[in-house]
């Protein structure tokens, strides 16, 4: 089965989501909230990737390379982004981002 091939990338793709999820939730707390519209922009567009890829996985799509290839410039783009705040929740959100851009590469 497909999602038992691809069980790393699975979690990383859950992971990754989750991040975005928590990024995005934190960003709008933030005092200065219009500074992180990009950041909560792009938390939102990777967390939808991530999940969707991730579903697609789960049922077998013959899609599954292609939505690996956006998800990968998505998580890339989100990364970078993340990248330029101090906030921790945005570090960590960074992180998660390179590692599943890198684990979608694989796929592609």
């Amino acid at each position: 089965m497909s999602h038992e091939k691809y069980k790393d990338l699975l979690e990383t793709l859950h992971d990754c989501m989750t991040e975005c999820n928590h990024c995005f939730n934190a960003c709008l707390q933030e005092d200065n909230v219009k500074m992180m519209a990009e950041c909560i922009r792009l938390d939102r567009e990777c967390a939808d990737i991530c999940g969707y890829l991730e579903a697609a996985i789960s049922r077998n799509s013959p899609f599954i390379k292609e939505l690996a290839a956006v998800c990968t410039k998505l998580c890339t783009t989100c990364n970078e982004e993340c990248k330029k705040h101090d906030h921790d929740h945005c570090q960590k959100c960074a992180d998660a981002c390179f590692k599943c851009a890198d684990a979608c590469k694989k796929v592609t």
